[in-house]
């Protein structure tokens, strides 16, 4: 199995879409075939290797390493089956979308859709992620349907919504409408919340301090935990 480092040399002026960066580099022999490899910016197509430096990893466990100011780079890790994909910076919209297994870890933070539909795997975000985390695709009724998702920064708004299965922990705070039409799964919140958590939930689990809202919704009940203990404990904590 190859392993390569792709460094994007600067900015790029559109949008990237890196989606089809996944598993199947570790097939390809060598640095000029990785740099072949087309990606999306854009409304065209263009070689990896315009934009990015290309060489063998030859530290870590990664199988793939992305590192540069990627925060106008979208969709990495969409459908990332195996292994372990390390993001070094700031990503751009649905990071780790469809992701089905191994584990995706960013040192940044994420735009909006982060693991949405993901349904196996982990995904380790740093810093804060925007809205929609663990939630839907447009057209799609179900959100996250398996695995773990762990923001150690902020959260926007409408995170898991019409998530279904899996385990999400923020360790920092959620914006409006948390945990909304929730349909199965484990959300742990560990700072403040919202307006309107747990809207149109039907099952599943919301667990947060007393303190994170002026009111509590009719249907939930303190459980006199130490919420910071449980906290910890359904992190993944990847190092």
């Amino acid at each position: 199995m190859n392993r390569w480092h792709l460094h994007l040399r600067q900015a790029p002026a559109e949008r990237l879409d890196l989606r089809h960066l996944d598993g199947r580099l570790a097939e390809v022999e060598d640095a000029r075939g990785v740099g072949d490899c087309e990606i999306g910016c854009g409304r065209q197509r263009v070689p990896v290797g315009e934009l990015f430096d290309v060489r063998p990893l030859t530290d870590g466990t990664a199988a793939l390493r992305l590192s540069g100011d990627l925060g106008r780079a979208d969709r990495i890790g969409w459908g990332w089956a195996a292994g372990l994909l390390e993001v070094d910076g700031d990503a751009g919209h649905h990071l780790g979308t469809g992701l089905r297994g191994g584990v995706l870890h960013l040192r940044g933070s994420a735009g909006h859709g982060a693991g949405c539909e993901m349904s196996g795997g982990e995904l380790c975000i740093d810093g804060d992620a925007g809205d929609f985390l663990a939630s839907t695709l447009p057209g799609s009724m179900d959100g996250m349907r398996g695995g773990r998702l762990e923001v150690r920064g902020s959260v926007g708004a409408r995170c898991a919504d019409r998530m279904r299965r899996g385990t999400v922990v923020v360790h920092g705070d959620a914006g409006d409408f948390l945990a909304s039409r929730l349909v199965a799964g484990t959300v742990v919140l560990g700072g403040a919340c919202g307006a309107h958590p747990a809207w149109g939930m039907r099952r599943g689990t919301l667990l947060m301090r007393a303190s994170a809202l002026a009111q509590a919704p009719a249907t939930f009940v303190p459980d006199h935990a130490d919420h910071g203990v449980f906290l910890d404990r359904k992190s993944t904590r990847l190092n």
